[in-house]
């Protein structure tokens, strides 16, 4: 089933298009081209320090920013201005690492934070036209689609570039490292020709007003209102936080699951190959998802996808063969989308209407926090379990046993987020948080 407006077309076609950005240089690519070609010869720990910079600043700085600038696009209607300043910073940004030379580590991480701060800036605004392409009943339907359409046209061109680097002679290049120059301005190219279509298909509502100082003033003011109306926000509060811990599960999976694989001996190919999966699983788990909120139930589904990762968690604990690593990165792949889609048109809902851009800047500025509890609780666990397990004057194979275990006692912490999140969603009244809405926008 697809959807016929053109105006959905439009806008799932920016995911489609700037997910290249998360899987071609985010997830795969940048980091490990990053250590070994711009951080040439540096520690493989100071690189990763200067990885993790970059990194944390890029993705503070959207995060304190998103609810005041969505705040001033709601009143100057101009989401569709901030989307298309933060899209194409991020496609210049990308762009431009295709020309940063081996050795310049300083260049290629102000290049890429800057990168990231146009992706995430940019969804902050295409999240926030959701209300504007699709009327309550379609949300669930419509925010899978773009969640689909994202992990699809992501996976093709990670597809393409991941072949580019293996046989770099097939595609006219001397090497691989040329290969993934290239790949990193396929993306910029991918990504600034697919934000066309929301650009030219998607209407935004009260479309025209000029963006002024008086404007930006009020946006000020308007999130300024908004942390007063507090008490009648209480259920869309109390939804950020129970999203928090379990997106906060399903970042940290995201983020961790490389280096979980590396600990217990996977090679870099396998887990590319996993990586592979979950996009091209994810493109049609999406939809189905969408349609499983419409008929069975947001909340219900929010909530299968909840116990699938506490399942996910306490197998991935127990693996021992890369076949299996392949099989649970199918079991993510099913679901990672499916309760990212759902979250975001559950959280439409609560809204008030014409506040999109500043609420959704709450949602994304939480998505950007998020991945900070898992990694810490994975950390404290694994270093608590490995300090208890490790003998005195342990050899070589105790202690390459004992860090394999303390592995996989830390990945099974990150239950934990799944489990509080389930408890704190389960609080979350959606009638009552129309209701609030509603009142706000009499």
């Amino acid at each position: 089933m697809l959807p016929k407006s053109k105006k959905v077309w439009g806008w799932a076609l920016y995911d489609w298009g700037n997910s290249a950005f998360a899987t071609t240089v985010m997830a795969g690519f940048f980091p490990i081209f990053f250590k070994q070609y711009w951080s040439f010869g540096a520690d493989v720990n100071l690189s990763t320090a200067r990885l993790g910079f970059g990194n944390s600043m890029a993705s503070l700085f959207v995060a304190l920013m998103a609810p005041i600038l969505g705040a001033i696009a709601d009143r100057g209607s101009a989401k569709k201005k901030f989307l298309t300043l933060f899209a194409y910073m991020g496609v210049l940004s990308t762009a431009s690492l295709f020309m940063i030379e081996k050795g310049e580590w300083e260049l290629a991480i102000f290049v890429y934070a800057c990168g990231i701060v146009g992706f995430c800036g940019g969804n902050v605004f295409y999240d926030s036209l959701l209300p504007d392409v699709a009327a309550e009943n379609e949300m669930d339907f419509c925010s899978s689609f773009g969640f689909s359409l994202g992990y699809l046209g992501g996976g093709l061109l990670f597809l393409v570039n991941v072949l580019m680097t293996l046989m770099p002679e097939t595609f006219g290049l001397p090497d691989a490292a040329t290969a993934v120059r290239y790949s990193f301005l396929s993306v910029a190219v991918w990504w600034g020709v697919f934000t066309v279509f929301i650009l030219v298909w998607v209407p935004e509502e009260s479309e025209g007003k000029k963006l002024t100082l008086g404007v930006i003033r009020e946006g000020f003011l308007q999130l300024y209102e908004t942390f007063q109306k507090v008490r009648q926000l209480k259920t869309v509060l109390l939804f950020l936080l129970a999203y928090w811990f379990y997106i906060d599960g399903v970042d940290t999976i995201i983020r961790m699951a490389v280096d979980y694989g590396i600990s217990l001996g996977f090679e870099s190919k396998d887990l590319i190959v996993a990586l592979l999966v979950v996009q091209f699983v994810g493109f049609p788990a999406a939809i189905v998802f969408g349609i499983l909120g419409e008929k069975w139930g947001v909340r219900k589904s929010i909530y299968l996808a909840i116990f699938i990762y506490m399942a996910i968690t306490v197998w991935g604990a127990m693996i021992t063969s890369k076949n299996e690593f392949y099989i649970l990165a199918v079991a993510i792949g099913l679901v990672q989308g499916g309760i990212q889609a759902l979250s975001r048109s559950f959280f439409a809902r609560l809204i008030p209407k014409g506040q999109s851009a500043e609420y959704f800047g709450f949602y994304n500025m939480l998505g950007k926090f998020a991945a900070i509890i898992g990694p810490t609780l994975m950390g404290v666990v694994g270093l608590a379990a490995r300090n208890l397990l490790m003998p005195a004057s342990p050899t070589q194979e105790q202690i390459h046993a004992v860090g394999q275990l303390s592995a996989r006692y830390s990945i099974a912490s990150v239950i934990l987020l799944f489990i509080i999140g389930a408890v704190l969603f389960y609080f979350v009244d959606e009638e009552k948080g129309r209701d609030a809405a509603l009142q706000l926008n009499k």
